[in-house]
């Protein structure tokens, strides 16, 4: 298995994320009917976040805490919706990627849910 080493790999491990994300009995409402998800508009959105996150590079400019407690003011997240993404994003890494940008997105990823749980519930 490679590291993930380009966008091209984030917007994979995207696609194979929300393949199960989408559908999840757990969070897939916040997805599908809360915030309505167009995953081809949002694709190179949550691309270019994840590139920021892990290249230092990209055009992300959006305020994800906000955007998240305005989902939170629809439906309310609890801590359940926040494990639930990160068993699901953490599966699609190790999945499909090995190394140290794979071990990084986790990392980053456990740090923004963990910050989200506090700032938005």
């Amino acid at each position: 298995m490679k590291d993930i080493t380009s966008r091209e790999d984030i917007e994979f491990l995207m696609k194979s994320f929300y393949s199960d994300a989408l559908i999840d009995p757990i969070i897939g409402e916040f997805f599908t009917k809360i915030a309505k998800l167009d995953l081809n508009s949002h694709l190179p959105q949550i691309t270019d976040f994840w590139e920021l996150q892990l290249f230092r590079k990209g055009g992300y400019k959006k305020n994800v805490l906000q955007i998240h407690k305005n989902l939170s003011d629809k439906k309310r997240f609890e801590e359940i919706h926040f494990k639930t993404w990160l068993l699901l994003f953490n599966k699609a890494v190790d999945n499909n990627f090995k190394g140290e940008k794979a071990n990084l997105i986790k990392t980053r990823a456990l740090s923004i849910a963990t910050v989200m749980h506090f700032k938005v519930t």
